[in-house]
């Protein structure tokens, strides 16, 4: 990649003055600022939002794509998409669980889930590492629901879930619930940590109009094809657009960032 990347913290030494400020982490204070990385940057300018960016700070963010139908997939994309296959007739189903730290809406978790499509390749800029269509996303607090689907446009499960993430040295844990339902549960299985940058698309929808957003992942990271993880998906409302015995059990890729930081760029109409 050899497209120059706006950095995200460039402009923070002109916001300090906002007085608008990261509730912050007593465990992140008491690092050494040289080693907090982006996210203790931006925690220690005190900024969380600005005209161009938008900042969430998490703890773990960890990542699967399984082989899913593509009847499936084309079902849950608006006419305008085509999903990624990753051989005839099989797309991918991207899961993703995030434990956010630090954002507008304060902490809270969040599990997306999502279709691959290809992305949307600008002359000049950073080749994106993948592009989803998030066709369903869970959360735990309300405020953070109704963060997302009034800025971002995304389709959420309208209730308030409960998520478990247990990290240990090789492996994350995810479980997902609504009250006594089952709705899934992942493994992630972890790999070489190595710092990045990478820039992803999404893409919405708000009834007829299309929207995409770029958003950069930054953090340590590790990423395998070792076939490790594995789901479980249950019978519920957030999983009704899967034919859940087709889905595979075994993700071909897993993704793990640990104390990154989530950038979102401006939401644009496509």
């Amino acid at each position: 990649m050899t497209a120059t990347v706006r950095n995200p913290l460039s402009f923070t030494e002109r916001l300090q003055a906002t007085g608008t400020n990261f509730t912050d982490k007593a465990n992140e204070k008491s690092r050494p600022a040289s080693t907090r990385g982006a996210l203790g940057r931006v925690l220690e300018s005190g900024v969380k939002t600005d005209m161009e960016h938008t900042y969430y700070g998490f703890s773990n963010a960890v990542s699967a794509f399984f082989e899913m139908p593509t009847s499936d997939a084309r079902k849950l994309l608006p006419a305008h998409l085509q999903p990624l296959e990753v051989q005839h007739t099989r797309s991918i189903l991207s899961i993703t669980a995030f434990r956010f730290t630090e954002s507008l809406v304060g902490e809270y978790d969040e599990i997306v889930l999502s279709v691959i499509v290809p992305p949307r390749v600008e002359p000049g800029k950073q080749l994106p590492k993948a592009a989803f269509f998030p066709f369903m996303v869970g959360t735990t607090s309300d405020a953070s629901r109704e963060h997302a689907i009034e800025r971002w446009h995304l389709p959420h499960y309208m209730k308030a879930i409960q998520m478990d993430l247990k990290p240990s040295e090789n492996m994350m844990a995810v479980a997902v619930r609504d009250g006594a339902r089952p709705i899934l549960d992942m493994t992630v299985t972890s790999h070489e940590f190595r710092p990045v940058r990478d820039l992803y698309n999404s893409f919405m929808i708000d009834g007829n109009d299309h929207y995409k957003v770029n958003i950069f992942m930054e953090g340590p990271h590790a990423e395998h094809e070792e076939e490790r993880g594995q789901l479980a998906l249950h019978e519920h409302e957030m999983t009704a657009g899967l034919t859940i015995p087709d889905v595979s059990d075994t993700a071909f890729r897993e993704q793990w960032l640990r104390g990154g930081l989530q950038t979102f760029e401006e939401m644009e109409r496509i």
